[in-house]
């Protein structure tokens, strides 16, 4: 495609989170005509603005493993456990669920890790690309990330560790002395933990979303804070975005709403089995001092990242779908559980609740639709969203502009579900 083509050639994207702005940029970069549409202002309580913040290049072990399955039903009816399922919505999960069971074995697990490791090697360049271009001073830290965890499901540890071995994947093993080195504040439940220096965090991933944002509107994009009803195609299969009150037609159209990109595939006539993952935070405001980097206890299924609002408790699985309510329940589980970790903390702020869009194969959807050629798709990234935005929004625009690669995106397709 010329340069002269690439100016002319207007692109809506569906979608102000991390991959839909990242997304954006790149292309607006590449001189194409960009208009991102959202119901929400960009980071308004999204994912995007809610999730953890890490940036973890080494979290290429999926959760579809052999050796979940064992686990799922005991973790189901622990009230204080990790997962947790709206029950409600069972009927809903089932097709989900037969596909990830299917997934779970050794051979599929190993997929899926190749195919992420690949993209996470690159995340952090690609962020550093884009950060070139603003002033993240002070919102974003590089102390590592540390794993720990207790005597208990050893198996699945060791595992983990091994996948990250075998793909290469810069990782230290920590004696119980030296995670007390550490962060010393932590209570002493760990027996053993694994530290990934080379990760780094967001002090405010919001504050970053937004800066990424104003810098695609200086650099000629533009916003419309619209409702997405519905997406169609003219018989020259040029895409039309129709909102509750206009109708704008593109030559090319991006979905990257995250958990909400369902609508809209369904819509293009693909059956793309994509649920969500409810994640809950809450912050601790005034404990700074106490921790030094992002902790994750993996035997919980929680972490805590210092962030400028307090430190941020984010964690549990719970599968209900976009219209629960949120648990109560699961809010409290991440407060007695961050006050186990940390016994100064008393009052919590902020209850959140945020949907993390996931697929049976945990690999995102990245690339063409297979029934249209000017659709294009981006989402399905479940907790690794705001890590892979900015790698995925070279990969999309790169797609668009008809560049030429030297990854292998095949195992990212949609035609994957048939």
């Amino acid at each position: 495609m010329s340069k002269e083509d690439q100016f002319k050639s207007s692109v809506g994207v569906i979608g102000a989170g991390i991959q839909g702005i990242c997304i954006s940029l790149n292309l607006v970069k590449k001189g194409f005509k960009v208009t991102i549409i959202d119901k929400e202002d960009p980071g308004k309580k999204s994912a995007s603005y809610g999730n953890a913040g890490h940036f973890s290049p080494y979290a290429s072990v999926p959760i579809n493993r052999p050796d979940i399955l064992a686990d799922v039903p005991a973790m189901l009816l622990n009230s204080n456990g990790p997962l947790a399922l709206k029950w409600n919505y069972v009927p809903k999960m089932i097709p989900w669920f037969l596909k990830f069971i299917k997934s779970c074995s050794t051979k599929n697990m190993m997929h899926t890790a190749k195919y992420m490791h690949q993209i996470l090697d690159l995340a952090l360049p690609a962020y550093d690309e884009l950060f070139k271009e603003i002033d993240v001073s002070g919102l974003v830290e590089s102390k590592g990330i540390l794993y720990f965890w207790n005597n208990k499901n050893l198996k699945s540890r060791e595992l983990e560790i091994k996948i990250r071995n075998e793909l290469g994947v810069k990782q230290q093993l920590l004696t119980p002395h030296e995670i007390h080195d550490l962060e010393p504040n932590i209570k002493k439940i760990y027996h053993g933990g694994a530290f990934y220096s080379n990760a780094k965090h967001a002090k405010n991933p919001k504050k970053i979303l937004l800066k990424l944002f104003d810098l695609f509107i200086k650099k000629g994009g533009k916003f419309a804070k619209e409702n997405v009803q519905s997406i169609s195609f003219t018989p020259e299969n040029k895409p039309t975005i129709q909102t509750d009150s206009m109708s704008y037609n593109f030559d090319k159209v991006v979905i990257a709403c995250g958990a909400f990109s369902k609508k809209f595939t369904d819509q293009a006539d693909e059956k793309i089995p994509l649920d969500t993952e409810r994640g809950y935070h809450v912050h601790f405001k005034g404990y700074d001092h106490l921790l030094s980097r992002p902790v994750i206890f993996l035997n919980k299924g929680f972490g805590i990242t210092p962030m400028e609002q307090g430190l941020r408790v984010v964690g549990t699985v719970e599968f209900g779908g976009l219209k629960n309510p949120p648990s109560k329940k699961r809010i409290l589980n991440l407060v007695n559980n961050a006050k186990y970790l940390l016994p100064e903390l008393k009052e919590h702020q902020d209850e959140w609740l945020g949907f993390r869009p996931t697929l049976p194969d945990f690999l995102p959807v990245l690339g063409a639709s297979k029934n249209h050629k000017n659709l294009f798709y981006s989402f399905g990234h479940h907790h690794l969203g705001w890590t892979l935005g900015a790698i995925s929004g070279k990969i999309i625009s790169g797609i668009i502009a008809g560049e030429n690669t030297n990854l292998d995106l095949s195992a990212y397709k949609s035609q994957r579900f048939g």
